[in-house]
């Protein structure tokens, strides 16, 4: 196969996929956007995490609602927040507690029953993302999982999973960007909407 058929077939998968999900994880996207429009709507906050592609992904997601998602859309700043944090905190919880527990730590100290945590692993396997899932489920965190492959173990600690049905890391991370967004878009639609008092 010449590179312009790789380069099509890469995107026609990606293409396919996306219209799998729309298919397929509608109405628990759709549970998502409700949960985390009580969780705001009730004071809580979004938090997101995820390692390299997925730590990306968690600190652009926090971004479009912290900052802005678009611009035609004039809302309140949000609180949402990547548990990627910052280079000092990120190392430092490395050196002192071991890579496992760089999101667990700061979501101990940050996290509060009510908020909303969403793990992201193209694995499912990622350890410290099932740890913060897990460490968030016994605070009373509403649980989202934006998964890929099998989802195993981290979907065994979500309250919502969203899970690509794929084992290429790109292709799902594609996905998981698409699905972000959209949840995020029909969730600033509803705030918009209906502003949240005092925002």
């Amino acid at each position: 196969m010449d590179d312009r058929a790789r380069f099509s077939a890469m995107l026609r998968r990606s293409a396919a996929l996306k219209l799998r999900i729309a298919e397929e994880l509608a109405e628990p996207a759709l549970a998502v956007v409700g949960a985390a429009e009580a969780s705001l709507r009730g004071g809580g906050k979004l938090m997101f995490c995820g390692n390299g592609g997925s730590a990306a992904d968690s600190q652009h997601l926090a971004t479009e609602m912290l900052i802005r998602l678009r611009p035609k859309v004039e809302r309140a700043s949000l609180p949402a927040l990547a548990l990627t944090l910052d280079p000092a905190a990120l190392t430092a919880g490395g050196n002192d507690y071991g890579f496992a527990q760089v999101f667990e730590r700061p979501l101990r100290g940050l996290g509060r029953r009510g908020d909303m945590l969403f793990g992201i692993t193209t694995s499912g396997r990622s350890e410290n993302v099932c740890r913060a899932l897990a460490a968030a489920r016994e605070m009373g965190i509403i649980t989202v999982g934006l998964l890929g492959a099998e989802g195993r173990p981290a979907r065994d600690f979500c309250d919502h999973v969203l899970l690509v049905p794929d084992a290429e890391t790109a292709r799902i991370q594609e996905c998981h960007i698409a699905l972000g967004h959209a949840i995020l878009e029909l969730l600033e639609d509803r705030l918009a909407a209906r502003p949240i008092s005092g925002t």
